[in-house]
């Protein structure tokens, strides 16, 4: 054949390639089945290897119920089990039945057991609980994994429904039905077990299992630990806090196993809480000193004055984000440092702020946020984030946060941060604190810091 002849030979094989992809209806590629869609390529892979076979020579029937008989004698083909007809030690499975030398086959195998009165039931249809029997025994499964399923009973008993639907799940065969439910009693349909069986024997087709959130709860305490089994003899793997979200896949006896943030273990279902709406946000804004006590003067500032200007800046901007806020003081008035610690926790306030400025040698800048220690709550959280903000806000060096006894907050049962906006006794500093824009701009850092905090809490 010449060169000219060969390209056109070429082109007419190519067209025809053409044509008949256009023309093709949207049954699968491989098999003759005009009811089955051509992303079911596990059908394909099954009736490739001749293991299934259609209802009629162009009809899968993939919604069709599978029953007891047509199940086994589907494993019987995939495992290369004998199918000879034969006596059954079954008395309602005939001898000439098409399935009897399957179901005698899986019986001697361990795979078949039938009814306590000696029967199989082979017209029955079979179910999605039985099929997880079926297939963990056939494929001889071992594994479990932490998997959960809202409508089946947790029981790790090996011959539970639970520990059979556990090992498919963890084969990556079946993913359940959506929503955590597995469905156990639903009739078994074709094409479901042609895609069960297809995964169980090849793991290009495996699923990797997801449990599904079924619940969201909320930590009702500081430091709630996770740990990796369902009781305190477990490993604490980490700890979660105060009205941290919990998603729960599943319950083991008072315990929930779930995700939070990057933790995903076990969780104490004493700690843990329905959100019966959202969480408050009531903050404390302190400016510090005032009345008889002005703190530092220095660069023509009074301290007293500046921080009772930027706490009434930040009262402003956090009410604007939807933040309800108790003010100790609006007015040149003198508090004990006593009565700003408890203020907060006799006014139903969840959280406090104290904000000051600094003073000490003249080359000495910065901003600085503190937290006491000595008590147990989220305070160096809330210091943090407010502190990250601060500093950039106000273009000053970072002195960081550190941990100080200070009264209103060593006494102070909430979390609470003390704000050291800048130093007075530095030229610099003042020059800028003396400003409306600077004292604006520190109010919107320790707002916005304070959202970031609340936002933290409540993920």
């Amino acid at each position: 054949m010449n060169s000219f002849a060969s390209k056109v030979m070429l082109f007419l094989v190519a067209a025809v390639l053409v044509i008949s992809s256009i023309g093709l209806s949207p049954a699968s590629a491989w098999t003759p089945f005009k009811d089955v869609s051509s992303s079911d390529v596990e059908i394909d892979y099954l009736y490739d290897r001749g293991l299934i076979k259609g209802i009629s020579s162009n009809q899968f029937g993939p919604d069709y119920s599978v029953t007891r008989e047509q199940a086994a004698t589907l494993i019987g083909r995939a495992l290369g089990l004998s199918g000879t007809e034969r006596k059954t030690k079954f008395s309602d499975v005939s001898s000439s039945s098409y399935s009897s030398g399957y179901i005698q086959s899986a019986v001697d195998k361990g795979i078949i057991t039938g009814y306590p009165d000696g029967t199989f039931k082979p017209k029955q249809t079979m179910t999605r609980g039985e099929m997880a029997y079926l297939l963990s025994r056939a494929f001889n499964l071992t594994k479990t994994s932490t998997v959960f399923f809202t409508d089946i009973k947790q029981d790790s008993s090996s011959t539970s429904l639970y520990t059979a639907v556990n090992k498919i799940a963890t084969a990556g065969i079946s993913n359940g039905t959506g929503g955590g439910s597995y469905s156990p009693n639903k009739e078994l349909i074709r094409e479901e077990f042609a895609i069960f069986l297809a995964r169980a024997l090849e793991p290009k087709f495996k699923v990797a299992f997801q449990n599904a959130t079924i619940a969201k709860l909320y930590s009702t305490t500081d430091n709630l630990n996770v740990r990796s089994g369902p009781s305190t003899s477990y490993k604490v793997i980490g700890q979660i806090h105060t009205n941290n979200e919990v998603q729960v896949y599943g319950y083991s006896g008072n315990w929930v196993y779930g995700k939070s943030g990057s933790l995903t273990g076990y969780f104490s279902l004493s700690y843990l809480a329905k959100a019966t709406s959202k969480p408050s946000r009531v903050m404390v804004i302190d400016a510090g000193h005032g009345g008889t006590d002005p703190g530092a003067v220095a660069n023509g500032l009074v301290e007293k004055e500046v921080n009772l200007d930027v706490s009434l800046r930040v009262e402003r901007m956090l009410k604007a984000k939807g933040i309800n806020v108790l003010m100790i003081r609006r007015t040149d008035v003198f508090y004990t440092l006593d009565y700003r610690a408890a203020y907060g926790v006799k006014n139903g306030a969840d959280a406090f702020v104290s904000i000051h400025a600094n003073a000490y040698t003249p080359g000495t800048s910065g901003s600085e946020t503190f937290y006491s220690a000595s008590v147990a709550n989220d305070s160096k959280q809330l210091a943090t984030f407010i502190q990250n903000r601060l500093y950039k806000a106000m273009e000053h060096n970072n002195r960081g946060v550190k941990e100080y006894d200070y009264r209103v907050l060593a006494a102070n049962p909430l979390p609470a941060a003390l704000v050291e906006l800048g130093f007075l006794t530095n030229s610099g500093d003042a020059a800028k604190l003396a400003t409306s824009t600077y004292r604006e701009r520190a109010a919107s850092a320790i707002a916005e810091g304070i959202e970031d905090y609340y936002d933290w809490k409540q993920r």
